[in-house]
């Protein structure tokens, strides 16, 4: 692996390369693409005035840049174009290059190829981000050397030389980033598969297609975790190259991860050992009773029973997922920024025993919401809109209440704004409610991303008062 990280090193050398956006994460690629004297161009959509805060530090480089409305123009005589994960393989300026010569990338794909340690990498539409927290937090309890990366942290691309052979390294994959791989991990997780980002992909076919690329270039000597819960995600195994591995909640895994009288049981196929009682997992939400299933799949033959009590008992979740921001009056508020489906949102809203006041709406990934409207008639006692989809996560409710005549009693608002919806939730909330922020929508049409409207929910809850309620 050494020798191919070096052929590497010698083959850009003064190569001509493209890197194509220019966000935050890719400022560790682009610097360390240009220690190795290649010659870098970086291009974005933004103007400089838009990002000169991001490349400030790119002063005194040697760096071209081509920026603006019209930058892909100028992408014409590169030897490698570094792909962005958010742009399609298929745009005109790169098939174009392709055609002229130019071998098209992406940080993930080189980083595949030359990493020398074992790989756990996990995708699906709902709980990755958490799945690979907990696979990470694990294994790292249990004393390996660990790094994170993929949609988490900086790209690994630039970390390359400081890891070994013994490392474990966790990914957590998009289908954006999935969507040209070649290469899969040695150990792959598949948490479930809905509707999402049909925005992006030009069909749900294609959306499935690239999340199967994480197991489809596996060896038989590989292992491929499968959500037998999901119909999706159980249709996999037909096509698994690797030894699979089911987790559920629902059904006895013959081999794998399930619950039975509360606890979770692993079966390897031979025996079965009782790993944790699900009341020791002190982040709420079957939800994430599944991203442990999942996780304790994925790590079962590397930690400790020891080590997953401990990270059970201790590990309180990621920003934006569920998160407790404060209590005023009684009255809890959580953040569910990450919520950026109906599913996502309808296991968070579910995590709670009482009904919620739901802030819920944001940006049109052309995804359906009919789906949402039992779970709203049934679990919402205040339903407060914003954003794009606004209308049609009120239609689903209409639907539900036609179909049914449950929901009539909701409170449902519109808004124009988060601070406004925030403000509107309180003002109808009562001691001991539980307002939950979760959008079932991406941010882009108000937020540069979830975390940002994550970081402004809280902002806004923290500066309410008791004096803000309207009586």
């Amino acid at each position: 692996m050494l020798n191919k990280l070096n052929d590497f090193k010698d083959y850009i050398k003064n190569k001509k390369v493209a890197v194509l956006g220019i966000g935050i994460s890719n400022i560790p690629l682009i610097k360390y693409l240009y220690n190795l004297d290649a010659e870098i161009t970086a291009f974005d959509r933004c103007s400089k005035s838009d990002i000169n805060c991001i490349v400030s530090d790119f002063d005194k480089l040697d760096i071209k840049y081509s920026l603006g409305e019209r930058y892909l123009e100028k992408l014409k005589g590169f030897d490698i174009i570094f792909r962005t994960p958010g742009m399609r393989y298929d745009v005109p300026e790169i098939i174009s290059a392709s055609e002229e010569g130019a071998i098209i990338t992406s940080e993930m794909e080189v980083f595949f190829d030359l990493c020398p340690a074992q790989i756990f990498a996990v995708t699906g539409s709902d709980g990755k981000t958490t799945t690979t927290t907990l696979i990470y937090e694990m294994l790292k309890e249990q004393g390996h050397n660990c790094w994170l990366g993929g949609n988490i942290g900086i790209p690994l691309l630039s970390k390359i030389d400081e890891i070994k052979e013994t490392d474990k390294v966790v990914l957590e994959l998009s289908s954006f980033q999935l969507h040209t791989i070649k290469r899969s991990p040695e150990i792959a997780v598949v948490t479930n598969i809905s509707p999402n980002h049909l925005d992006y992909h030009k069909s749900m076919d294609e959306y499935v297609g690239a999340k199967k690329n994480i197991f489809m270039y596996q060896s038989d000597r590989d292992r491929l975790i499968l959500n037998l819960d999901n119909s999706i995600t159980r249709s996999f195994q037909n096509d698994a190259k690797g030894r699979v591995v089911n987790f559920s909640r629902l059904e006895q895994a013959i081999n794998g991860a399930y619950i039975r009288n509360n606890c979770i049981v692993y079966n390897d196929g031979v025996k079965e050992v009782e790993i944790i009682n699900i009341d020791q997992i002190i982040i709420p939400g079957m939800h994430n009773v599944e991203n442990y299933l999942a996780a304790i799949c994925a790590v079962i033959d590397f930690v400790d029973i020891k080590t997953i009590k401990k990270v059970a008992s201790e590990f309180k979740g990621v920003e934006h997922r569920i998160e407790l921001v404060g209590e005023i009056e009684g009255i809890r508020f959580y953040n569910d920024s990450i919520a950026s489906s109906p599913s996502r949102t309808i296991a968070g809203v579910n995590s709670f025993r009482q009904k919620v006041i739901l802030i819920c709406g944001g940006y049109d990934k052309n995804i359906p919401y009919d789906v949402m409207g039992e779970v709203i008639a049934k679990k919402v006692k205040g339903l407060v809109l914003i954003g794009q989809t606004s209308s049609k996560i009120k239609k689903a409710l209409d639907n539900e209440i036609e179909r049914t005549g449950k929901g009539k009693e909701i409170s449902v608002n519109k808004c124009s704004s988060l601070e406004e919806a925030v403000k509107t939730a309180y003002d109808i909330a009562c001691c001991g409610d539980i307002v939950i922020m979760s959008p079932a929508s991406a941010s882009f049409d108000m937020f540069k991303n979830f975390d940002e409207r994550g970081k402004k929910f809280k902002e806004i809850v923290k500066s309410l008062t008791k004096k803000d309620k309207i009586y």
